[in-house]
């Protein structure tokens, strides 16, 4: 009969030989992406890209504008901070525009001075801090390519982004604000008329899933946002995509909600295969 010590180390030992066949498989799909073996669709389907769900989203809602017949459509990242994922969207856009031969405008927000203070319970004080994630706009500024970096508090910086940018429809857009009362006003914003969506846009919404520690949950943070926004307003929804939780192979899959927007002029337009039959 094994004692406590001979269990504990076979034990170490399985989890042991289980993290080097997890690292080296990591460590693979990094190269890969590093060194772009492959097409971007590949690296995709093989999830060897950096942030795959900001490539899911991008990738899908550049396959609908195209199936609607756009030629240009925006993506938009709501909380920038260091600016890796907005140098990213700028990256995933061209390999995309290659692909499809779409254009896609990327635009970034943020206060630029990090988090600012929690306004109650709903920001999750007890996780969350005044100050995190401060950014160093001008460092990234020196690197985009094109992106729009929209600097300020998203109270005011949402009240004339349609007025002032005019942009390509809204195809994919990423929330990772944080707190319930910026991400609140930030789903606001679907809020503009329909010619500045397609009419499915895929998000992927950042603090919805965390541990033992956030404990996320419906009654706060960006998940009450979600939920208030549904119950507020009849023909625009916030949906899970069952196709992805079916499937369940990534925490990302839990993250990405499907705004619809049902009096969208093309909310119905045709676009799946032309003749099914059974």
């Amino acid at each position: 009969m094994q004692n406590n010590s001979q269990l504990n180390f076979i034990h170490k030992s399985i989890i042991g030989l289980l993290n080097i066949k997890t690292k080296i498989k990591k460590r693979l799909k990094r190269l890969i992406d590093k060194k772009k073996i492959g097409s971007f669709e590949f690296r995709m389907k093989i999830n060897a890209l950096e942030r795959m769900h900001y490539a899911y989203i991008c990738y899908n809602a550049a396959k609908l504008a195209k199936k609607l017949n756009y030629d240009r459509i925006s993506v938009i990242e709501y909380g920038v901070a260091g600016g890796r994922g907005l140098l990213i969207l700028e990256e995933y856009a061209e390999e995309i525009k290659k692909l499809l031969n779409i254009n896609i405008d990327v635009y970034g927000f943020d206060l630029g001075t990090g988090l600012p203070k929690p306004k109650d319970y709903r920001d999750l004080p007890y996780h969350w801090k005044e100050g995190f994630f401060n950014m160093d706009e001008k460092n990234l500024r020196s690197k985009l390519k094109h992106a729009n970096l929209i600097i300020g508090n998203i109270e005011s910086t949402s009240k004339d982004f349609f007025l002032k940018y005019n942009p390509a429809p809204i195809g994919a857009i990423v929330h990772d604000l944080d707190f319930y009362s910026s991400t609140k006003i930030a789903l606001s914003m679907l809020k503009a008329d329909t010619k500045f969506f397609l009419p499915r846009v895929y998000c992927y919404i950042d603090d919805t899933i965390g541990t033992e520690i956030e404990l996320y949950n419906d009654f706060t943070g960006e998940r009450l946002a979600i939920n208030e926004f549904n119950s507020q307003n009849e023909n625009i929804k916030l949906s899970a995509p069952y196709h992805l939780l079916a499937q369940a192979n990534e925490i990302w899959h839990h993250q990405i909600w499907i705004c619809h927007f049902f009096k969208h002029e093309k909310y119905n337009s045709f676009i799946s295969e032309p003749n099914q039959q059974l």
